[in-house]
């Protein structure tokens, strides 16, 4: 593999690997103080809060990864009895306002974190400024924002069908068990 296409991959999926790294952190986290409470009566001072601070950090690159993958719920049953054209429509409709509700809130979280919150307000046990933790906000949105408007480029301009995982794998389960018989 190149060494541009593995800088190309890495950028398009950064945010799962974020994502899991993130998430095999703050596990590992709280088993360690599971057994040092267990073992030794002696926790981690700073554990708990690192992990709640992991786990919103991953709650929210796991959105983007759920927007970039076109895995967001949606109520679609409506459109079954619909053209086509009206389908593609409504949901690019549904997405720009989705995206304008995303941008809306990523202006009020950078006015929140880097205007609004004060400098001198830090995490109880880590001693951090709270603006670190805070600063997935203006990130989670906007990466989100991408993702959803690079899927419509891709559904609208390129004439891809982008189908959810979930739908993907119950497709494979029909036929193969249509398959089977």
């Amino acid at each position: 593999m190149s060494i541009k296409k593995f800088i190309l991959n890495l950028l398009g999926n950064i945010e799962e690997y974020l994502a899991e790294a993130l998430l095999a952190c703050f596990v590992v986290l709280l088993f360690v103080q599971i057994l040092l409470r267990q073992f030794f009566q002696y926790s981690l001072p700073w554990g708990e809060e690192l992990a709640t601070y992991m786990f919103v950090w991953f709650a929210y690159l796991g959105a983007t990864v759920a927007a970039k993958m076109s895995a967001h719920n949606r109520v679609t049953f409506q459109f079954n009895y619909t053209p086509p054209i009206v389908r593609k429509v409504c949901m690019a409709l549904a997405d720009l306002l989705w995206v304008c509700f995303n941008l809306y809130f990523v202006y009020l979280s950078y006015i929140f974190v880097f205007k609004k919150m004060n400098l001198f307000w830090k995490s109880q046990t880590l001693g951090l400024p709270m603006k670190y933790f805070y600063m997935i906000l203006p990130i989670a949105f906007t990466l989100m924002s991408i993702r959803i408007l690079w899927n419509n480029y891709l559904t609208l301009v390129k004439g891809v069908n982008l189908v959810d995982p979930e739908t993907e794998e119950i497709e494979k389960l029909k036929h193969s068990a249509t398959a089977q018989q």
